[in-house]
């Protein structure tokens, strides 16, 4: 795994075995998991989503504690995968990191709870799955405008970004900010240490 430029989100990397018969490829591996982030990931729930070209999916994030991380691959077709730093006092607060995601290279993105999470589907029926530390709660989510100036986010040119009513009403940055829905730097690095030391050790057995 390779750490990113913005703290706590990093991206896999695997090795893609091909034969005549098709590919194989080990998307999470909890060992190399813990060594690379100092934690585990038990998942709460897993999600799929099939998107057509254009979709954009986000901006969300949720209240800390206890927040959802998301271990996150694209398993047909590609999506700009967009993690977004929404931590108030974060020395990259309002930066962002985009990932593509594909089925050929068959990356994917982890991002600690806390953490802004949006995706635009390059290709029609893009398939994402992802690992989430919590279950749903939709009283804990929240949404930012991902097509915010502010952000600046680099969406691909020549799509038309097709949201959800509820992505579309979301607001900016700065006024999520301004009514108090943005988790704190001080209050997620807090969490992330109370994970790393709730969390139990590797046994010798199989990850």
């Amino acid at each position: 795994m390779r750490a990113l430029g913005i703290d706590c989100a990093w991206v896999l990397e695997p090795q893609v075995f091909p034969d005549d018969r098709g590919t194989f490829h080990e998307w999470f591996r909890r060992r190399e998991f813990r060594a690379a982030t100092g934690r585990d990931l038990e998942p709460a729930q897993a999600n799929c989503s099939v998107s057509r070209r254009g979709v954009l999916r986000g901006l969300h994030f949720s209240d800390v504690p206890p927040g959802q991380a998301k271990c996150v691959t694209c398993v047909r077709g590609a999506v700009l995968d967009v993690v977004v730093d929404v931590r108030v006092g974060s020395p990259t607060f309002g930066h962002w990191e985009a990932v593509r995601l594909d089925d050929s290279g068959r990356r994917a993105v982890f991002l600690a709870e806390g953490l802004g999470h949006a995706f635009m589907a390059l290709t029609d029926d893009a398939t994402v799955v992802y690992l989430c530390s919590t279950g749903y709660a939709p009283e804990r989510e929240h949404g930012v405008d991902p097509l915010d100036p502010a952000l600046g986010i680099a969406w691909p040119d020549g799509l038309t970004p097709v949201l959800s009513p509820k992505d579309a009403a979301a607001p900016s940055l700065a006024r999520a900010r301004e009514a108090g829905l943005l988790p704190s730097y001080e209050a997620c690095r807090a969490h992330y240490e109370r994970l790393r030391g709730e969390d139990t050790p590797l046994s010798g057995g199989q990850p």
